[in-house]
């Protein structure tokens, strides 16, 4: 697809959170500094990544979500209805929608626009996909009390959110936005998925709610990343159907362990949306043999045209602010080794 080559050095957008901005952010929770103090000390780190991303030559700047929990806290934090329990799933803060959502405002918008005017590098914007919260937000306990009635009905209502955001955030100069829902893989595998509060059916319709089809101005791309990890066995079938609903133009595909899999998921994408691979991995500080994931590479060339694919990192670094994968450092050669990967698909033609 066109303009591909624009967004050819990738990352998913979360970075390692730097120790001053967690201090201040512990110190404002322990009311020992005033109101002003955290969103300054955010502000800073928030420059100070995005000349970190410039000088490591990516092609995307995010803000690292420095300001904010998690890779959630964008709606969570900003759109009414939401009830934190006080209970974790699997590492994040539990949620409950306990009645129909509505934003207080633009979830990302206004933030984009700031961090956008510190970089002539395309801002990416990441964001927690509807059908995502919708699963894992929605209670059916509290169906009857003023709650969504269904996690359809939730995310629909979040699909709408994050459509008219998606057409705030380009009007702000946002070039690359990602929807991020770690359990669409899941409905690829063969055999049965695991059940969820949401249908495969019903995850795909609104997503596609969220991304709509269209005339994007040039330059603009809305992906989505539809998971971490390959399923072991892929239905190409399941694959095809995520792919053809879904009317993403990029798809953020994990591509970091060399499994049939992993190719399998590249396989199944129609020719007229771009892959962006994750080839190497965040969750390890080791870093990958440059021949190994070039082999890969030309592994992914023959099913796909290397002219529509762009490279990242398979996961954020720090989805959860106090909990990251690797230390600065280490993010740092992981982020290195994605530069030179690309320089050597693609030299200097980005």
């Amino acid at each position: 697809m066109a303009d591909t080559f624009n967004y050819r050095i990738d990352h998913h957008g979360s970075l390692v959170r730097p120790a001053a901005l967690l201090t201040a952010r512990e110190q404002y929770a322990r009311g020992e500094t005033g109101a002003d103090a955290l969103p300054e000390a955010e502000r800073t780190a928030v420059e100070e990544a995005v000349t970190f991303q410039r000088r490591l030559r990516t092609t995307v700047v995010t803000d690292g979500d420095f300001p904010r929990e998690d890779f959630r806290s964008a709606v969570l934090d900003r759109v009414s209805g939401f009830r934190r329990t006080g209970e974790e799933t699997d590492g994040l803060a539990r949620w409950v929608a306990e009645a129909p959502p509505k934003a207080d405002g633009p979830p990302m918008a206004d933030d984009a626009a700031r961090f956008a005017e510190l970089t002539v590098i395309a801002p990416k914007v990441s964001l927690p996909s509807p059908a995502y919260l919708a699963a894992t937000c929605f209670d059916p306990g509290l169906a009857g009390a003023g709650g969504p009635a269904s996690a359809r009905e939730l995310g629909e209502a979040l699909a709408e959110i994050i459509h008219r955001e998606i057409g705030l955030l380009v009007a702000r100069g946002v070039k690359l936005i990602q929807l991020n829902n770690p359990l669409l893989l899941a409905h690829t595998a063969s055999g049965a998925a695991a059940p969820t509060a949401l249908s495969f059916e019903d995850a795909l319709a609104v997503e596609a709610l969220a991304v709509a089809p269209g005339e994007r101005p040039e330059g603009v791309r809305v992906g989505i990343c539809p998971g971490w990890t390959a399923p072991e066995q892929v239905d190409r079938a399941a694959a095809a159907r995520l792919y053809t609903a879904v009317p993403a133009d990029r798809w953020v595909l994990p591509f970091d362990r060399g499994t049939a899999g992993e190719l399998d998921l590249l396989a199944a994408l129609p020719e007229d949306r771009d892959a962006c691979l994750g080839v190497v991995d965040p969750r390890v500080a080791a870093i990958e043999e440059l021949d190994t994931v070039l082999t890969r590479i030309d592994a992914a060339a023959e099913v796909k045209d290397l002219e529509d694919m762009a490279l990242s990192p398979s996961r954020g670094f720090a989805d959860t602010a106090g909990r990251p994968l690797l230390t600065t450092e280490e993010q740092r050669r992981k982020l290195v080794l994605v530069e030179t990967l690309a320089r050597y698909c693609w030299g200097n033609e980005f």
